[in-house]
């Protein structure tokens, strides 16, 4: 499920960033970038992902050390009717509590750091959304880097996204859990509120609504949606879409 994870995050990403003022196309990209990548990071609690594997050792001790942390902590809160559990993977980090503490985190951080920390910020992003859409995003995002330094100040585009980016962060993770509770498992996000006797209660639509990862609902339905959606939330992508359409019907009326 890792690319639907990462065209949601990214699809979540433009529709935010004009509500939290990054309203160019720069800034919208580079946001989104970071939120399609940050929407990958809740799965860091499982050592096959991706996220987890990104960095080698460097990603692969986080992924450790977050699996021991968030098994310590569920055996700690969990309520009389939670599941017999280790309680690493979909826990600790498929969390609201999470996504608002590393959203929290990376708003100091970059303020802290200034748009060098910004920048690392969105790379990070970038090197995660590639890992799961493939190795071409890597190639997408050099002709975006070009084209920002022909185009815009990228230090001063940048510098504007100072403290943004931990909304980015916020929301790409939140957008992953989402995601999650769609799926036949579900996703207990809103721990630590009890529900039903269970602490890290997973939250899911009725039966019908969900779907297994990795099959055709997700892969004929969920994907291809968002693909289109990818497309036609990037700024000025709709005004252009339909300013052709009427150009061509136009002259086709001639």
């Amino acid at each position: 499920m890792g690319r639907t994870h990462a065209l949601t995050g990214w699809c979540a990403g433009l529709a935010v960033a004009p509500v939290v003022g990054a309203g160019s196309v720069h800034q919208a990209v580079a946001f989104a970038a970071t939120t399609a990548g940050f929407a990958l990071l809740p799965d860091l609690d499982h050592p096959g992902a991706g996220a987890s594997r990104l960095l080698g050792p460097i990603t692969g001790a986080v992924s450790w050390l977050l699996r021991r942390v968030s098994s310590a902590l569920y055996a700690l809160t969990k309520g009389p009717r939670d599941e017999r559990h280790h309680g690493m993977h979909r826990h600790l980090s498929h969390t609201l509590l999470f996504a608002v503490g590393l959203g929290a985190l990376t708003m100091w951080g970059t303020r802290a750091g200034g748009w060098y920390a910004v920048a690392g910020v969105v790379l990070f992003g970038v090197l995660l959304a590639a890992d799961a859409l493939g190795d071409w995003l890597l190639l997408v995002a050099g002709g975006a880097a070009a084209w920002w330094a022909l185009t815009a100040s990228a230090a001063g585009e940048l510098r504007e996204l100072t403290g943004w980016l931990g909304v980015a962060v916020a929301v790409g993770c939140f957008t992953h859990c989402l995601g999650d509770a769609l799926t036949e498992a579900g996703c207990p996000f809103l721990f630590p509120v009890p529900i039903a006797g269970e602490t890290w209660y997973e939250l899911r639509p009725p039966g019908f609504l969900r779907f297994r990862t990795g099959k055709r609902v997700e892969n004929l339905l969920v994907f291809p949606v968002f693909v289109v959606l990818a497309v036609l939330l990037v700024p000025g992508a709709w005004h252009g879409l339909t300013g052709l359409f009427e150009q061509s019907t136009v002259q086709a009326g001639q």
